[in-house]
């Protein structure tokens, strides 16, 4: 892939700020920091070990990636997570994460799909759910990174960041990522082969099928009738 083309390597040194987003947004994603929970800027200094400037960055981008809430006069809030917008997040990562693979299919090398595969080896029964979602989350980052696009890269890396808050919030007890994984196999062929129509289907299929065991989650807490 061309060097122009190509997001800034993950190995480059993080600013501060950059630190900061990273840290916070992992929290956000992993309920440490769960809907609605309030975000001193002091305390996270406190807790992070990073100044006011970094920490008040971060947290302006998080708000922007609507991961933060800012209410005027009242403080800062971790974002609730809307049923009514699930639909419009995942159709988005409908559209763009096929079109990612189109892309990685034509731009992507065999260090790209050497790198998938070393890491799909690492997946199987004794694995953990989380452990399983990780790796899930390093095949789309390697498949983003050989779309040589940087721009989508960075907005399905948000997207995908709000798509694992999901997992964590409605599926973490009940659903395994193993069968996501599994499903890599298949797209890592199709990347390898250069199969961009292949790759974008099965790609898209994996979205969809995510998408549908959260809608089904969402549903049945909805119907649960109230505890006693």
């Amino acid at each position: 892939m061309s060097d122009a083309n190509t997001p800034p390597d993950a190995a480059e040194p993080e600013t501060k700020s950059e630190q900061a987003y990273g840290l916070l947004r992992d929290m956000i994603v992993r309920l440490d920091f769960a809907p609605g929970d309030v975000l001193r800027e002091d305390e996270l200094q406190d807790s992070l070990k990073l100044g006011r400037t970094p920490i008040r960055e971060a947290l302006q981008r998080l708000e922007r990636e609507h991961f933060v809430t800012v209410i005027p006069r009242r403080g800062m809030y971790v974002t609730g997570i809307d049923v009514s917008e699930l639909s419009m997040l995942f159709e988005t990562r409908t559209v763009l994460e096929p079109y990612a693979a189109r892309l990685a299919a034509v731009r992507g090398v065999d260090a790209d799909w050497d790198t998938m595969e070393a890491a799909l080896a690492g997946t199987g029964s004794g694995v953990s759910k989380v452990e399983h979602l990780a790796v899930d989350r390093v095949c789309h980052e390697i498949m983003w990174r050989a779309s040589g696009n940087r721009f989508l890269w960075d907005t399905l890396d948000m997207l995908y960041a709000q798509s694992d808050r999901l997992w964590h919030l409605y599926l973490a007890d009940v659903a395994d990522m193993e069968d996501a994984v599994v499903e890599h196999q298949a797209i890592l062929a199709a990347l390898r082969a250069g199969d961009a129509d292949t790759s974008a289907s099965l790609v898209e299929a994996h979205v969809q099928s995510f998408d549908t065991q959260v809608r089904a989650a969402v549903t049945a807490g909805l119907e649960a009738p109230l505890a006693q």
